[in-house]
């Protein structure tokens, strides 16, 4: 690229910051303007906690940030002086060290092409062929492409709650912002959700209040499991389970009889194939019925943090309830709660000093509450996925608009775009995603950036890059339609690693073969 393009990345967790390294590692890559509005870069919510008793649910084995290089985590490790830990669950704040720490090596390398704002982007709009993005300091950013990486929303008011006390400071509307050093002295605490937040926030209310009684409050009442004591090594990759969700269901309860966690684990590279083969009405079926039973098997605890659960329910001091929240209201100096049990029985009513947000991140975009969001969405340059998870992208990242389109340059990575990935919100699979939007990012560039018009591109490019449309527009109902036969796996391979070419190689053959049946 003689004249260098712009590529702004907006937000600077994990997500963000592997596209940007992706991009900068480019040989002759483009200028690359990371956004960030939290206090740090590389942190997120997700690595932005200093508490030692915040860790990992991943080893650090499986945590590298390349998919290349299985050991680059271990070797920072070892580096920083911690060596042999690939079995260990480090802290989140040392992972956080981590990233921060591959981004200053890719600035250095990057011939001076990082440029790190730190604001927050109020609107982004089309202005020609490219776009300008308007921060809350008043400053303008114009960029060729950009890339939203806005991790998660903080989770919505819950329905059933009063409105007054989303403005009540005895509700902590997200969690990642709460001090539990400034919980009320006395009085329990109402921790809504029991995943793996509000597993963090029970053990950070313990560390300031060793004797404080919590509630943790969710529709099934279901902790994550624990990780086994050391990982087992998988068994040779097999076919993916195909058919509907019972299907599915059925074939992980056969093979988890002797070894559910192996079983899991096998399943997790065909997820997202699986997600993609099912039919919307299926998808929504799994995520009605069986979604909080997948997330707290596949999302564990690190066999510590099950060990301090465990001891503080034996203690009582930490409570969890499955139930429907029916009331929630800022009463006197506290909140007063309200839910029916689940399986039935009487609503149960009690009051407690604090209530803390740990549903889960907001699905609704229309109405996140994010400037951002909701000027694209008002502008019909993105849209929710048909199951509402978040954004609706196509197989190369790219954000579709109202008219069902994808944008040529308009991205989106990370779990904001979980309605296509469905598992996209842990390292070891936004790590390749990261990897496929650098790439699609810097195709985009090429493409915009060739010279001539369309109609003097040479017949073969032409051809290529209709191709490349088609591709992407159909790739999924390519993979689901091929699912039965042998060469499927080479098909979306050859697409996902080598490219379009190849991937017409692939398809051609396939053409040529039932031409002649």
């Amino acid at each position: 690229m003689t004249d260098r393009s712009t590529v702004a990345v907006v937000g600077a967790g994990f997500s963000g910051v592997l596209t940007a390294v992706r991009l900068l590692l480019a040989p002759d890559g483009p200028r690359v303007v990371l956004i960030e509005r939290g206090p740090r870069f590389g942190r997120g919510a997700a690595y932005s906690s200093a508490s030692p008793h915040h860790l990992l649910n991943v080893r650090a084995i499986n945590m590298s940030a390349f998919a290349e290089q299985p050991s680059h985590f271990l070797d920072w490790l070892g580096r920083t002086g911690l060596a042999d830990q690939g079995q260990a669950f480090v802290t989140r704040d040392r992972y956080g060290q981590y990233l921060q720490s591959i981004l200053r090596r890719a600035a250095g390398s990057g011939q001076n092409r990082l440029v790190l704002e730190h604001d927050e982007v109020k609107r982004l709009a089309r202005e020609g062929e490219a776009w300008r993005l308007e921060l809350a300091v008043g400053k303008t950013v114009k960029a060729d492409a950009v890339v939203l990486a806005l991790g998660n929303l903080p989770p919505p008011l819950p329905d059933a709650a009063d409105p007054a006390l989303a403005r009540s400071r005895r509700y902590a509307a997200d969690p990642w912002a709460w001090d539990p050093a400034a919980a009320p002295a006395d009085g329990e605490v109402l921790i809504l959700g029991s995943g793996l937040t509000a597993i963090d926030i029970a053990l950070s209310v313990h560390a300031a209040r060793p004797l404080a009684r919590m509630v943790a409050l969710s529709r099934h009442g279901l902790l994550p499991r624990r990780h086994g004591e050391t990982i087992q090594p998988l068994a040779a990759e097999g076919p993916s389970p195909a058919g509907s969700p019972a299907d599915v269901l059925g074939e992980v309860r056969a093979a988890a009889r002797d070894d559910w966690r192996g079983a899991i684990d096998a399943l997790r590279p065909h997820v997202n194939t699986i997600w993609r083969g099912w039919r919307l009405a299926q998808r929504r079926s799994f995520l009605r019925h069986l979604r909080p039973w997948w997330d707290v098997h596949r999302h564990r605890m690190a066999p510590s943090v099950a060990d301090q659960i465990d001891d503080l329910q034996r203690r009582g001091l930490l409570e969890v309830a499955a139930g429907r929240v029916r009331r929630l209201t800022a009463d006197g100096g506290g909140v007063h709660a309200a839910w029916s049990p689940r399986g039935g029985g009487a609503l149960i009513e009690r009051d407690f000093a604090v209530a803390v947000n740990c549903t889960g991140p907001r699905a609704d975009l229309a109405a996140c509450g994010e400037p951002l969001i909701e000027t694209l969405m008002a502008d019909g340059l993105i849209r929710a996925d048909d199951c509402a998870l978040g954004l609706d992208v196509d197989s190369r990242s790219r954000a579709i608009g109202r008219d069902g389109e994808p944008s040529p340059t308009l991205f989106a990575i990370g779990p904001i775009a979980r309605g296509r990935l469905f598992e996209v919100t842990s390292v070891p699979d936004i790590r390749i995603q990261a990897a496929e939007c650098a790439a699609a990012v810097l195709e985009s560039l090429a493409s915009h950036s060739s010279s001539g018009p369309a109609g003097a591109r040479q017949e073969g490019d032409r051809t290529l890059g209709e191709l490349s449309t088609f591709l992407t527009q159909s790739i999924d109902e390519l993979n689901v339609e091929l699912a039965s036969l042998k060469f499927a796996r080479r098909v979306r391979n050859a697409w996902e690693l080598r490219g379009r070419r190849s991937a017409f190689a692939e398809i051609v053959l396939w053409l040529d073969a039932h031409r002649g049946k």
